[in-house]
């Protein structure tokens, strides 16, 4: 414990070693559907479920372990969703899972670079501080929303109307709802694990339901045994589908032009610098790792620690590494040290054996988690300042986009944008720093070749 106390500073930090397990496990429980996930959207580009797996799985564990040890706080990393359907429909698809992983490779090189210099560290710190707040809010409505879909209860698949509620008497749904009821009443009790014991209660009365025939195993329909089906299972070969036979194969067949590389280059450059930096803005603004004048110490070890996740998850065969959103479940369990994040990590290694046992975690049962964080976090929105207009309508754009288009990317491209607008539109133009003019042009830019079909 001593030990424990003195590499993470858990006093200093004013946590403790169970609390910061606790808050490692509910992360881990809250972002374990990417194990089952990401195999499953990658390998419809020909690459093998199971070596998917296992590079999901330890790529995930080095990023975290990296991020615990040389960044020190409590996020933790693994494939990005967003960017692994990319990387599966629009690349893998047209051009070959073999261009789709040498470009994320690319990527990640390019990421180590950029952090190196600091060119990521200068973004972040030119984000305004209401606009901090604003990303920080915006992804707790997001996350919320993320919970309600996979909860089942906000439809996305209504023909002609973007969001609708969902089948409110399917048995998931109902699970859901009791799920965030109960969380509700233990986060209002102080109970500690609360978000963890909710997911628990929530999967344990699952199976309950399935064993009295309430819940019926129907794959078709997306719902799939709430009772493993086994305990260990031994991790698959990564061999298959590794950066190697990704080069090799490459050099027979480059089977795309050299410039429409780069722009699938700099797509993927792109979402996951943005996605990367609103995550970290929203989870240390929950935290309270930001510094008065907004900066986050260690800022650049986070990110290169990010970086390096990509290359190692590239070299091992799977899409972009990042930062997960998920990482504000383990926070709001009061979760401040990198003893969170190698929580985590452990959990992953677990998983790596016990497979069986995580793959029968439901969707419905962790959504109570993320509705709930995402309670948590939009609670900054009153830290925000609306009386100023050039800083509060940014601001809601900011947080308003990010649900509504289903990436942070894009939250905070469209609130750079009117920031930078308003603020030149109304003699303001001192109060706004060159990196983000930089920015609204590049973004501008993006907005306009991404309408010219480009």
């Amino acid at each position: 414990m001593e030990a424990l106390d003195k590499m993470f500073k858990l006093k200093e930090n004013n946590t403790t070693v169970s609390t910061e397990i606790f808050a490692g496990l509910t992360t881990f429980m809250t972002m374990a559907y990417i194990l089952i996930v990401n195999p499953n959207i990658l390998s419809v580009t020909g690459m093998e479920w199971g070596a998917i797996f296992t590079a999901t799985a330890v790529s995930s564990i080095i990023a975290t372990l990296m991020m615990a040890f040389f960044a020190r706080y409590p996020f933790a990393l693994a494939p990005g969703m967003g960017l692994n359907a990319f990387f599966a429909y629009t690349i893998g698809l047209a051009f070959g899972w073999e261009v789709a992983l040498f470009a994320v490779f690319i990527e990640g090189i390019i990421f180590i670079l950029i952090s190196f210099f600091k060119v990521r560290e200068a973004i972040f710190e030119a984000i305004p501080k209401n606009m901090k707040l604003a990303v920080s809010a915006g992804i707790g409505l997001f996350i919320t929303f993320i919970g309600l879909v996979n909860g089942g209860l906000v439809s996305m698949n209504i023909p002609d109307v973007p969001v609708s509620l969902g089948d409110i008497g399917s048995i998931t749904v109902i699970l859901m709802l009791v799920g965030i009821v109960i969380t509700m009443i233990l986060l209002s009790l102080r109970v500690k694990g609360a978000l963890l014991f909710g997911i628990l209660a929530t999967w344990v009365i699952g199976m309950i339901c399935q064993g009295a025939g309430a819940y019926v195993v129907d794959p078709e329909a997306g719902m799939y045994s709430l009772i493993p089906t086994g305990v260990f299972a031994a991790p698959p070969s990564i061999e298959s589908n590794n950066i190697f036979v990704a080069i090799s194969n490459i050099r027979e067949n480059f089977n795309i032009g050299i410039f429409d590389f780069i722009i699938v280059l700099f797509a993927f450059l792109f979402v996951d610098i943005f996605d990367t930096i609103g995550t970290v803005i929203g989870v240390s603004e929950k935290a309270g790792f930001m510094t008065k004048d907004g900066k986050l110490p260690r800022l650049s070890r986070v990110l290169m620690s990010d970086a390096v996740g990509t290359v190692v998850g590239a070299s091992m065969g799977t899409s972009t590494v990042t930062t997960y959103v998920e990482s504000a479940a383990g926070v709001a369990e009061g979760g401040r040290t990198g003893l969170t994040s190698l929580t985590v990590s452990v959990f992953f290694a677990i998983a790596l054996f016990f497979s069986p046992i995580f793959a029968a975690i439901p969707a419905f049962a962790t959504a109570p988690a993320l509705v709930l964080v995402g309670f948590f976090m939009i609670q900054n929105v009153i830290k925000i300042d609306f009386k100023d207009l050039t800083e509060g309508i940014p601001a809601f754009i900011t947080i308003i986009m990010m649900p509504l288009t289903y990436s942070i990317a894009e939250g905070i491209i469209f609130g750079v944008i009117s920031y930078v607008i308003l603020k030149f539109a109304t003699g303001k133009k001192k109060e706004v720093s060159v990196m983000m003019t930089v920015l609204a042009i590049i973004f501008v830019i993006k907005l306009v070749t991404q309408a010219g079909g480009y």
